[in-house]
């Protein structure tokens, strides 16, 4: 007998909307943006002038698989967490069935649900997640951990054929920063704090974790950490695996903890293994993550270059010097395109400024079709931060680029977090808008780069569709960098075949190029078919021991990363 429906009403727990990003009334709109149409009809052919956005979806038309979990098994779990923090009721659980990935939204909003979680369980503290795993495990149920949804990898979703009862272990109640030590810079905080809630509780005592990626507003700290996230200020902060110092991992029967120490030599790093693992190792329920004093003073300067060419070494020279900048940004030319498109109408003088600087720049015999847009960040004492931006200033200088101010940084700043609503603004519009990103040496990154941007054109002359792909570099480290590609075009009548074959063959692009399969979406099911070219077949080898034999049951989000 399965359990009956419970109201979700009592879980004080906010979850992003069930058909797209963020929250509900919040979206891209163009109609403030005079560039914007014109910008999208050239680059796929979709005119916004006749494009009427689709409907949205109704939940109702929805046909939700029904819950498999026995009346008994919610009723135990409900004497664990409190009934009213056991759900089963179909919007739960379709919120708790796919990520935010392109994939998740076009199948969700058709309807196409083939496997969902048959109970969403939120406990309020790590001795009711070890109740909860426990209870789970003896039913050989399947555990699969939730922050924020906003996995784009394929890590949330159960397998379409997977027989045994799923659990969604909602660790949203899990939220606090629990302690923070001042004179080590670290804080403990729990796993299921989303990123604005952490920084506020952190910025009240006058701290930051300095972690800020694209999904920020709607991800949490163990999602972070259990898919190797990078920020957008990992140049001064580190990306994930850098902040996390120690960790506490709930697995059958007890607790993995590793204790925050600076460094160890203790064998082979576990921290290391359960950063990346995407809920295989176990439950994260609580981190030690390193912190920073809040900086005195944080500016981002916004850059042009003549090219790619010339930016790219700019911030390969910048990697190399004595600057220790928070944020090292550049687009190449067609992503510069894209955010000049996406500004508001400037009027009066800064419309006359902008005019000049474009008069300027030609006048110098710059291609503007060529030139990219760089963000370059600041923070520290104000002594700290003036003599950055001087090493910063002096190699733009070298590999001619000028700084425009800090005007657009402080635009870009606030906006930063805004990216995602613009594919859904497409998807309402029958096109697609993904991304793919990736890592690799700076001797290869022009490589990578050209690599990607063929692929792209190939695979889109393939699906006969007018399509566009765009880059910037995001991270940057001593031997080399992030690259973040976007691409769209408009669906046909194969919406999902027609994207698989362009991030198919952008993905592949950047194994052969030299780069990496993801460098910091994760693995999951999305990218697990590059893993075995990207760290060899024996690397799979390994990671697949590892997984069976710290999980000989395969109850925790099993076949996710490797099978």
């Amino acid at each position: 007998m399965t359990a009956p429906a419970r109201p979700a009403g009592t879980v004080d727990v906010k979850h992003m909307k069930w058909w797209g990003w963020g929250v509900e009334g919040v979206g891209f709109r163009h109609e403030d943006k005079p560039a914007f149409a014109p910008f999208v009809e050239k680059a796929i052919g979709l005119d916004l002038r006749q494009a009427a956005s689709t409907t949205r979806p109704d939940f109702a038309d929805l046909k939700v698989p029904d819950s498999r979990a026995p009346e008994k098994f919610v009723d135990a779990l409900g004497e664990i967490v409190g009934d009213g923090n056991v759900v089963v009721d179909d919007m739960a659980r379709i919120v708790h069935t796919y990520g935010k990935s392109l994939r998740d939204l076009v199948r969700v909003r058709a309807g196409e649900i083939a496997r969902t979680p048959d109970v969403v369980v939120y406990p309020a503290d790590e001795a009711e997640v070890r109740a909860v795993v426990d209870t789970a495990v003896d039913l050989d149920a399947v555990i699969i951990p939730f922050g924020g949804g906003s996995n784009i990898a394929g890590s949330l979703e159960p397998h379409a054929d997977e027989d045994r009862v799923v659990v969604s272990l909602d660790l949203g109640r899990l939220r606090r920063v629990l302690d923070i030590d001042t004179d080590s810079g670290t804080a403990r905080i729990q796993a299921g704090a989303l990123g604005p809630d952490l920084e506020a509780q952190l910025n009240e005592a006058g701290w930051t974790l300095g972690h800020f990626p694209d999904s920020f507003t709607h991800s949490t700290l163990g999602g972070w950490v259990a898919t190797r996230s990078s920020g957008m200020q990992s140049d001064k902060y580190g990306d994930i695996a850098d902040i996390v110092r120690g960790l506490r991992v709930v697995r059958p029967g007890g607790v993995l903890v590793i204790r925050p120490v600076p460094s160890a030599s203790t064998g082979p790093s576990v921290r290391e293994m359960v950063v990346g693992s995407e809920g295989r190792l176990g439950v994260i329920t609580e981190v030690t993550a390193q912190v920073h004093r809040l900086p005195e003073k944080r500016d981002i300067y916004a850059y042009f270059f003549k090219n790619l060419d010339h930016g790219l070494a700019a911030m390969r020279e910048i990697a190399e010097s004595d600057a220790a900048p928070s944020v090292t940004r550049i687009s190449d030319a067609n992503e510069t395109g894209f955010s000049l498109a996406t500004g508001k109408e400037a009027k009066g003088i800064a419309k006359a400024a902008q005019a000049g600087l474009m008069a300027f720049l030609k006048k110098r015999g710059w291609n503007l079709d060529e030139m990219c847009l760089s963000f370059i960040g600041f923070e520290g004492g104000a002594a700290h931060a003036k003599r950055q931006k001087a090493i910063v200033d002096r190699i733009v200088r070298r590999h001619h680029g000028l700084g425009v101010g800090k005007g657009p940084g402080a635009l870009y700043d606030q906006k930063k977090f805004d990216t995602p609503y613009i594919r859904d603004f497409l998807l309402d519009r029958g096109a697609a808008g993904d991304v793919s990103e990736t890592a690799a040496p700076w001797s290869k990154l022009r490589q990578v780069h050209a690599e990607a941007y063929r692929a792209a054109h190939d695979a889109f002359g393939r699906i006969g569709r007018r399509g566009w792909i765009m880059s910037h570099l995001s991270h940057s480290y001593h031997s080399g960098a992030c690259l973040y590609f976007t691409f769209a075009f408009v669906f046909g009548d194969d919406p999902l075949g027609e994207y698989d074959t362009v991030k198919r063959a952008v993905q592949q692009a950047f194994i052969d190029a030299g780069g990496t399969l993801s460098h910091h979406h994760g693995v999951g099911l999305e990218h697990a078919p590059w893993l075995e070219q990207d760290i060899s077949p024996q690397g799979v080898t390994v990671l697949s021991g590892l997984l069976a034999a710290a999980d000989p049951g395969g109850n925790f989000n099993p076949r996710k990363i490797v099978v």
